[in-house]
């Protein structure tokens, strides 16, 4: 008499099924999560945990097509950046970059776009109602000029320039204009330690490959457009 186990009814060999289909299936959404985090950690900046440039791109307009009304774009540097690397090496100046990118962090909070888009230039999306505009932005100027304290104690003193454009003074929601917008404020403002609000009038600046003429590098992408 033949002893060798037997799967049941129908139940059995549907069970069956199941488990041969689930060995892979469980495969691929191991596979799937993976891929996932590491598409996440691309858009993330390494050195300050930011949204890089895609990343920060998609979710300002997200802001900005919910939030027409109230939504403000932000443009930062910082002042004499140059300087700090040259004066006091390369790790000084990644302390202070990754200090910046943490105190635009907490001031913005946790619904905001907030990215570095490359050397020590950042961008900020957010909800800010139009009666609380200046006195956010001014607090934002005084949080990023607070000296920086390096891991050896030695302190930097740091400034930033920071220039605005709110989506219903100019009434558009399109993040290159309002970024030109609120880059031409930035340098209005230049080392004055005051935030500046752009105007209509700072959508119409000329503007090459959708970067305000005349801001650094852009006359490299003249000769490569």
């Amino acid at each position: 008499m033949n002893s060798a186990p037997r799967l049941g009814t129908g139940s059995g060999q549907r069970a069956l099924l199941i488990t041969t289909l689930a060995v892979p299936l469980t495969g691929w959404t191991v596979h799937a999560v993976a891929l996932h985090r590491r598409l996440a950690a691309a858009r993330r900046d390494p050195l300050t945990g930011l949204l890089g440039r895609d990343g920060y791109t998609a979710k300002a307009r997200q802001i900005l097509d919910r939030y027409s009304d109230t939504a403000t774009v932000i443009m930062c540097d910082l002042d004499r950046f140059k300087q700090i690397k040259d004066t006091l090496g390369h790790a000084a100046g990644d302390a202070v970059i990754a200090a910046t990118a943490e105190r635009l962090s907490t001031w913005a909070g946790n619904h905001a776009a907030v990215g570095r888009l490359g050397g020590d230039e950042f961008a900020v999306t957010l909800r800010i109602t139009p009666a609380r505009r200046q006195a956010r932005l001014a607090q934002l100027v005084h949080r990023l000029a607070r000296p920086v304290v390096l891991d050896d104690h030695r302190i930097v003193q740091v400034a930033a320039s920071t220039g605005a454009a709110a989506a219903d003074t100019p009434a558009t929601t399109d993040l290159s204009a309002l970024q030109r917008a609120a880059d031409t404020a930035l340098y209005q403002g230049k080392h004055t330690g005051r935030p500046i609000l752009a105007t209509t009038d700072d959508l119409t600046v000329a503007s090459v490959n959708g970067r305000r003429a005349g801001r650094p590098g852009t006359h490299t992408l003249e000769r490569t457009a």
